[in-house]
């Protein structure tokens, strides 16, 4: 598994116009809490207890952040729940698929749109998982804004700057 660091400045490498991460800060969570309240319609019981494959895939994904890096995995933790209780309560609207699609259509339109301002593909053409890496970069910008894990900035910075030159070193010798 890649490391923290390299994911980030994976993402990053394509995600530093700062009105590319503003649109995120948009597109992001409206795209999950999307995914989530379509996979809130999926039902199962177990134990008389019932679940939604939202509730499963928050399980799943929190672990995979906390493997990543506790510290952000905390913060996404607290974005998550409200996503996750709101997706919950509106799965039980007249037309959450409606909703979910809606909203899921809207929050790529922009998230295209800051790609437009980057003028580099969203990184997970080339890598489906840094589509889980999307809210883990966001909760590490928050981060940075607010002057915690500097030390965390300063590694995938210079990094992401890097893989950047060799992306506009690629486009430039085709």
């Amino acid at each position: 598994m890649k490391s923290a660091v390299e994911q980030l400045a994976t993402y990053k490498s394509v995600h530093l116009n700062p009105k590319n991460i503003r649109t995120h800060f948009f597109g992001v969570p409206m795209i999950i809490w999307s995914a989530f309240l379509m996979l809130g319609t999926i039902r199962f019981e177990l134990a008389g207890v019932e679940f939604s494959a939202a509730m499963v895939l928050m399980l799943l994904v929190l672990a995979y952040y906390f493997k990543l890096h506790v510290k952000l995995a905390l913060g996404l933790t607290l974005f998550i729940i409200p996503v996750l209780i709101t997706s919950e309560m509106a799965v039980h609207s007249s037309q959450p698929f409606v909703l979910a699609i809606s909203i899921f259509v809207v929050g790529w339109i922009i998230q295209f749109v800051g790609h437009k301002y980057e003028k580099a593909k969203p990184a997970f053409m080339d890598d489906l998982n840094q589509l889980l890496i999307g809210p883990f970069f966001l909760m590490a910008e928050l981060y940075f804004m607010l002057g915690w894990e500097k030390q965390l900035d300063a590694e995938i910075t210079p990094i992401a700057r890097d893989k950047r030159r060799a992306i506009e070193a690629a486009k430039r010798a085709q």
